[in-house]
């Protein structure tokens, strides 16, 4: 069954406990959480247990933390920093009731090999599992569209060379776009076994010599921009995927305007393009 759910990153002005409220106002089923909110209320002193009895009270769950960055960088301080956070986080999602985490992968290694991208991507991210199996977390790869794993076809084969039960992808709308890399075609024929969730949105391409801002190009509602979203949804369909369907707008605008509007909008674009209400 195809669900909704929010990115808090949507609303990225509000605070935790009303970005709980809202996403049910709006008829939301689920959030995705951005750490930083959840590292926000914490450092206030807040327990993480008054966020579960929020969760409760508006019959909302937590399917998936954005997320932990840097993961392919193999200096000795930043594997040891990544690690810490994996435990961390996953740990705090276990008590959360959430058994995904995202990792992204950016520039750290710009212009190695594609062979040599995967292999050392791919032994940090096979640890990052190894801790989250204790947690019972598993962790989706968010694949960049300026980062080195921009496509679906080296998401296929970085999942294959971590070797790990616990590690899967989401398809987002803008990454894959952007990164030019992938049809909806590829979409269509992918393993929807490693479809963990979806990241639903428009956008459009840099005009020429315009740097990859994303609050800038991701500034749009669905229908707004240059993705045949028609298209790329029936290509989700098609894998048999039907797992939650999450609304990321990202974008400097939208961030100025009422949150409950937005949130109420992203609720009715993602029932009129993948619900069909």
């Amino acid at each position: 069954m195809l669900g909704k759910a929010l990115h808090t990153k949507s609303i990225w002005k509000s605070n935790l406990m009303t970005d709980i409220r809202l996403a049910s106002e709006a008829g939301f089923g689920a959030m995705e959480v951005a750490s930083s909110k959840i590292w926000d209320y914490l450092s206030s002193g807040s327990p993480l247990s008054d966020v579960t009895e929020r969760l409760k009270q508006y019959n909302m769950q937590i399917i998936s933390i954005n997320d932990i960055a840097n993961v392919e960088r193999t200096d000795d301080d930043a594997m040891r920093n990544t690690l810490a956070e994996t435990e961390k986080l996953s740990a705090v999602a276990q008590r959360l009731g959430c058994d995904c985490i995202q990792l992204v992968p950016l520039l750290a290694l710009e212009g190695r090999s594609e062979d040599e991208v995967i292999a050392l991507t791919a032994k940090n991210i096979a640890r990052i599992c190894d801790i989250g199996a204790k947690y019972g977390v598993r962790f989706q790869l968010e694949p960049v569209g300026w980062s080195p794993i921009n496509s679906l076809r080296l998401t296929q084969k970085l999942i294959q060379a971590v070797g790990r039960d616990n590690f899967g992808t989401v398809i987002d709308f803008f990454h894959l776009f952007v990164g030019g890399d992938t049809t909806p075609d590829d979409v269509r024929h992918f393993d929807p076994n490693r479809i963990y969730h979806i990241h639903f949105c428009d956008c459009r391409l840099p005009k020429e010599g315009e740097s990859f801002d994303e609050t800038i190009l991701r500034g749009m509602y669905a229908g707004e921009g240059e993705v045949p979203l028609a298209e790329w949804v029936q290509a989700v369909k098609d894998t048999g995927y039907e797992g939650w369907w999450s609304y990321e707008l990202i974008s400097a605008k939208h961030w100025q305007c009422d949150v409950a509007e937005v949130a109420a909008e992203t609720s009715r674009l993602l029932d009129k393009y993948v619900l069909n209400r």
